[in-house]
């Protein structure tokens, strides 16, 4: 049986042996031709598990080892390597959010771990110019469970930033010096311009293609960035080098709504709010640059914020949010029309018990809907395209690309 399916063939001592096996040879051939293919079959598939058992093992005394049939080694399948983990996380005005993740195919990766909490860090900053102590103290917690998450894994490289409410507040850079001596994170504050790049990075996956021209935008806490993205003439790099004119709005859900009162919105209060948000928009001198794509099939909206995920969840009528089910949903301009009008006759309690608004957001997202409403006003389109993800998502991109793991075959990735 060895000597068959190693290849050898069996020793020659004269012609008269010779002619013997010859003729042992054909009539087993022959026996064998006849026998039925299923019993063939069976035949060799017990022939390779018995070498597939013993391979690698040593023989016991008085046993034949068993023979290696194939030169190829055998690959073990590769570990985990805690040097592929990338981690970002994102401090704004209203959130503190975490992203741990593992590079997978190129552009794509998958996440190992999150954490995301509301924590209102720029609550009252719009009047007193300064972080609260207790919305200092909330934020502070909730970095705390961050960097706990970040200690318990060996992270190649992160990128850890703040936004609006630390950008602005007088005291920002003395409450992120409080953060790094009480969790040991040290972040850094981006200025609006890397804010409004990292949104349009961590979209890039939802713009199509065939598409010309996407308005992208980001109604965060207390600013909200808008990106020009011109892709008529084609994709050419990171979706971040098609931006053509970009702006940051000093204004939010949270500074908005502490402006006009989000709890109780009446149709005049919310109309204000959309007229005010529209004024500063219209000091954007470059607001025109896609206005030869504008009329295009090819042209929509992108938003990226707790306000159209929140408008795509009413949408839908989840009985509780579902990410996968909002994450790139298309919405038409009718869909839009009817979620905006739905909240405005809501009450405060009726926006407190919807699933997908709740407590945390239901004297905001009226707010966040003006900015959207503005915002339609100026880039009028049938579509929009709701992305529930933006900076971290962006960040992570970024890092993986820089540190070129998509460059290479990465067959460790998809565990």
């Amino acid at each position: 049986m060895e000597d068959r399916v190693s290849g050898a063939s069996p020793p020659v001592a004269d012609d008269a042996r010779h002619g013997s096996a010859q003729l042992l040879v054909a009539q087993s051939s022959s026996q064998e031709d006849k026998a039925p293919r299923k019993r063939r079959k069976r035949k060799r598939k017990r022939d390779r598990k018995v070498f597939a058992q013993g391979a690698g093992r040593k023989p016991t005394p008085g046993s034949t080892p068993a023979v290696k049939i194939f030169n190829k080694p055998v690959v073990a399948p590769r570990p985990p390597l805690h040097s592929d983990v990338f981690a970002a996380l994102d401090l704004g005005t209203n959130n503190c959010r975490l992203l741990v993740a593992v590079p997978t195919a190129p552009g794509q990766f998958r996440v190992i771990d999150a954490f995301s909490r509301i924590v209102r860090l720029g609550e009252g900053l719009s009047t007193s110019g300064r972080l609260a102590d207790a919305a200092m103290d909330r934020a502070v917690d909730a970095l705390a469970h961050c960097a706990a998450k970040l200690q318990s894994r060996q992270i190649r490289r992160a990128r850890l930033i703040a936004t609006e409410a630390c950008r602005s507040a007088a005291n920002g850079d003395l409450f992120l010096q409080r953060v790094k001596k009480e969790t040991g994170l040290d972040l850094e504050i981006i200025d609006r311009m890397t804010e409004a790049r990292l949104a349009v990075s961590g979209c890039e996956s939802l713009i199509e293609r065939g598409t010309d021209g996407v308005v992208l935008f980001d109604i965060g806490g207390g600013s909200s960035e808008i990106a020009l993205i011109d892709l008529s003439r084609g994709k050419r790099g990171r979706l971040s080098s098609h931006i053509v004119a970009w702006t940051s709005l000093p204004v939010g859900v949270v500074s908005l709504a502490e402006r006009f009162g989000g709890k109780h919105v009446t149709r005049e209060t919310f109309a204000a709010m959309v007229d005010a948000v529209a004024d500063l928009i219209s000091e954007f001198a470059e607001r025109d640059r896609l206005k030869h794509v504008a009329r295009s099939r090819n042209f929509h909206l992108l938003g990226t914020s707790g306000t159209v995920t929140t408008l795509a969840g009413v949408h839908l009528d989840l009985p509780r949010y579902e990410r996968r089910r909002v994450d790139g949903l298309w919405m038409d301009s009718r869909n839009v029309d009817q979620m905006i009008e739905r909240l405005l006759g809501w009450d405060f309690e009726q926006r407190v018990q919807n699933p997908c608004i709740g407590a945390d957001r239901a004297d905001l997202v009226l707010a966040g809907c003006a900015i959207l409403e503005a915002i339609r006003r100026v880039w009028p389109s049938q579509r929009l395209r709701v992305a529930d993800r933006g900076l971290r998502e962006g960040i992570l991109s970024e890092l993986m690309g820089d540190e070129g793991v998509w460059r290479r075959t990465y067959k460790g990735a998809r565990r």
